[in-house]
């Protein structure tokens, strides 16, 4: 299975990323099939070879998310983007808790409206 990535490169705290097709198994820092661009998060600068891209798509490539969402941003798919960052069941769990919990507090601070008295 194919896949588009990211592969980081560049210095220390200085990243730099090639967008690569590569297998799915693969090493993102090992061979590849073909560089398709890349990208300066420094600067937000993004070079990509728009047609390229269509033909691997074409050709049974899955971009990656972070991918998925820059060809989204640059026009050259069609689609919504898709959420990167994963929360683990135990974390979700706990802001569940964490909100259930400041909903309990703020009812509780809340005061209570006087009903008036009949004469």
């Amino acid at each position: 299975m194919l896949k588009i990535i990211l592969s980081r490169t560049g210095k220390k705290k200085q990243a730099y990323f090639k967008i690569l097709v590569t297998q799915k198994e693969k090493d993102p820092w090992g061979t590849y099939l073909e560089n398709l661009g890349n990208y300066n998060p420094r600067s937000k600068a993004l070079e990509i070879n728009a047609d390229r891209v269509k033909y691997w798509i074409s050709q049974g490539a899955e971009p990656s998310a972070t991918v998925w969402n820059m060809l989204v941003t640059k026009g050259i798919v069609e689609g919504k983007k898709t959420k990167v960052t994963k929360i683990s069941k135990k974390r979700a769990t706990k802001i569940a808790e964490k909100t259930k919990k400041d909903k309990e507090e703020a009812a509780a601070k809340e005061p209570k409206p006087e009903e008036p008295k009949a004469e």
